[in-house]
């Protein structure tokens, strides 16, 4: 008999890594189904489920308000389904799911920990909701050995409680790009003729460290005037701060991209790529630095998150320290200027990611931990 496995995740519109786990998920052994709870019906993941047959179940969630009202909505279909584990993903699905899940008596309670130092840093209040969370699992997911290291040093989580499975990627996709869709974008964004084009792909929060990158792309913009900044996934609650950073740069100089969907072909775009988190722990994993390396572009990092365990210094790319825009544009001059550099960065880069971000290693363990 299979068994029944319920995902419930918050506040999202599409997510590759829930596509594929609803194709690749053993079908002999488990029976997988989905509830979103969003503040709409019809986003792109559900669509994409009902396409393919895989039930999804739709509960609205704006706010606390509806907490009670979802409560009883997620309650009632768990009953019906006969749910036999659950996996629940995002701080608000965690927090409903696992204690509906508990409610239900329902043995295997998952949650997969999606942030690391985040509400430590910047959130103090809702680290009493994490710590809660961590209590109605029975199992929780680190997605990086520095998620392990917060949940245990930080929030006095057993570590036996907690499974490390790293986030699995097909990784062909971000390198075997047709070139039509990459033209496409080029002449979408107006980036024919451009270069270098230095590429951002990172919500405009504080701890992702973007107010460090723009005054390095304005040092490159003296030595390569033609340079061009992408910066993508262009939204979030640092925006203000960022907007005057911008003023110093010239409109035709830069892009912003609010959402970009093609985002293997996006990466195609750029000469070279910049991600530079704050400090080492606030990143939970960066999966930017695996879809970066995949798609073979030179990049420029600091070591936060995932990047601690796999990326080295002149190896499979160049590791800059945190909060430094001078050693940004040093990175950034100097990979443009040596193509060996370059060239040996992009195959161990390529090669550094096989093993560790495999998608069936996930999957795999994704199935060792629903039994």
């Amino acid at each position: 008999m299979r068994k029944k496995v319920t995902y419930i995740i918050s506040d999202i519109e599409k997510a590759l890594a829930f596509e594929w786990i609803a194709e690749t998920l053993n079908a002999e052994r488990f029976e997988i189904s989905f509830i979103l709870l969003n503040r709409r019906q019809g986003s792109y993941l559900e669509n994409w489920l009902k396409a393919r047959q895989i039930p999804v179940f739709f509960v609205h969630y704006e706010s606390k308000r509806q907490l009670f009202s979802a409560f009883w909505k997620v309650r009632k279909i768990l009953q019906n389904i006969g749910t036999q584990v659950v996996h629940c993903h995002l701080f608000t699905a965690s927090l409903l799911g696992l204690l509906v899940a508990k409610s239900l008596g329902i043995k295997k309670r998952i949650f997969t920990r999606h942030h690391a130092t985040l509400h430590h840093e910047y959130f103090p209040r809702a680290v009493y909701y994490d710590k809660f969370i961590n209590y109605l699992a029975t199992d929780i997911v680190a997605i990086s050995q520095n998620v392990k290291e917060v949940l245990v040093g930080k929030e006095g989580v057993k570590p036996e409680k907690i499974t490390l499975i790293h986030h699995g990627f097909r990784l062909a996709i971000f390198e075997n790009v047709p070139i039509a869709r990459v033209e496409a974008l080029k002449s979408k964004y107006q980036l024919a003729g451009k270069f270098p084009v230095i590429g951002v792909i990172a919500r405009w929060i504080h701890w992702k460290g973007i107010q460090y990158i723009i005054p390095a792309f304005v040092e490159i913009l003296r030595q390569y005037p033609n340079a061009h900044l992408v910066l993508a996934n262009a939204r979030g609650d640092y925006a203000a701060e960022i907007e005057k950073l911008l003023k110093n740069l010239s409109s035709n100089t830069y892009t912003s991209i609010a959402f970009e969907n093609d985002l293997p072909a996006l990466y195609q775009l750029f000469d070279i790529y910049v991600h530079t988190p704050i400090n080492s722990q606030v990143e939970a994993f960066g999966q930017t630095y695996v879809e970066a390396l995949a798609a073979g572009i030179p990049s420029v990092f600091t070591l936060s998150g995932v990047a601690k365990e796999f990326i080295q210094h002149q190896e499979n790319a160049w590791v800059v320290p945190f909060q430094n825009s001078e050693k940004i544009t040093e990175a950034i001059r100097i990979l443009l200027q040596n193509s060996d550099l370059r060239n040996k960065i992009i195959q161990n880069g390529k090669e550094s990611i096989q093993k560790l971000f495999n998608l069936q290693t996930m999957i795999s363990k994704l199935e060792s931990l629903y039994e």
